[in-house]
């Protein structure tokens, strides 16, 4: 429990230390983040999403730099595509970030997807509770940008920031359903580029159809590059969070998010387990062996699976 001190009193090599072990799949990890849950919850989570080219890492840069200046600690995790050959994040937001890693109150960590879907790697939970338990004020979870798919950040963050940009070709197909009802906040980055006005009236049209209890999804223009409208961004961000906080929605969410948690942190042990003990008595494979003669079906072979882990975990008890 060495690790869970040392984060507490905000040691940052413990801190990188216990991301690269959580990342790792580390079993070790996993005591660190018991022991420090109960310190946790205590940091905004911002999720930064849109599609590719709309400039989210040069708005989260700025974001940061902003609320970093208003005396606030931030951590940022880029989530980037995976490399293939050494399953390492290959975009390098860090690159683009050069001059926050020498900040001693920013904390960037790339996180390859590693084949995750939903715009998140496997693992990003996790090492959101080690930035919380640590202290961060903020914390940002940048996507990998891969369009609807990354609706999943929804399940990990308070505020979510939908970033667009003009020039994308048909906006409207660009923001269909499933991504357009996460956004808590609309971003219209690169606002200087032509077709900015247009894009910034067809969000504002698609929100007329949204029901959102208390919370109108206010519609900004930026140019991230050029550090307009960040403030204006920031506001919001905190506008939002007192919003969650004043009506109760902040605890009703972050209880929904940890059910679904809870769901798969069982789904992965359980996976597991049975990979691990029905490959010990080939079970496994004697019925994938019947279901593909056709000798069985796979629901009833999943059942007998499921009987066996049950029947298997009284037995330890």
């Amino acid at each position: 429990m060495d690790l869970a001190k040392k984060l507490l009193k905000g040691d940052k090599r413990t801190l990188a230390r216990l991301i690269t072990l959580i990342e790792n799949d580390d079993p070790h990890a996993i005591e660190v983040l018991k022991a420090i849950y109960n310190h946790t919850g205590k940091a905004h989570v911002i999720g930064i999403t849109g599609p590719p080219g709309a400039g989210k890492s040069t708005l989260t840069d700025k974001l940061a730099k902003e609320l970093n200046k208003r005396g606030k600690k931030i951590a940022i995790i880029a989530v980037d595509p995976t490399s293939p050959f050494t399953g390492g994040a290959i975009l390098g937001d860090r690159v683009r970030m050069a001059d926050l890693t020498n900040n001693p109150d920013v904390f960037i960590r790339s996180m390859g997807s590693r084949g995750t879907l939903g715009g998140l790697a496997k693992n990003t939970l996790g090492v959101i509770k080690a930035f919380d338990a640590y202290g961060m004020d903020y914390i940002f979870v940048e996507t990998v940008g891969v369009g609807q798919s990354e609706v999943d950040i929804v399940k990990a963050v308070d505020t979510t920031i939908l970033v667009m940009v003009p020039g994308l070709g048909d906006d409207i197909q660009a923001i269909k359903a499933g991504i357009m009802e996460i956004g808590d906040i609309f971003v219209v980055n690169k606002a200087d580029l032509e077709g900015a006005h247009r894009t910034m009236m067809e969000l504002e049209t698609m929100l007329d159809f949204r029901q959102d209890e208390g919370w109108k999804p206010p519609v900004l223009e930026a140019i991230g590059r050029d550090n307009i409208g960040i403030g204006q961004i920031c506001d919001n961000i905190e506008k939002h969070m007192d919003f969650l906080v004043k009506s109760d929605k902040l605890g009703y969410a972050r209880r929904e998010n940890v059910k679904k948690e809870i769901i798969e942190i069982a789904k992965g042990s359980m996976e597991v387990h049975i990979f691990n003990n029905n490959n010990k008595d080939n079970q496994l494979e004697i019925l994938a062996e019947r279901v593909a003669n056709k000798e069985q079906d796979p629901y009833t072979a999943s059942d007998e699976i499921l009987k066996s882990f049950i029947n298997r975990g009284i037995k330890n008890d």
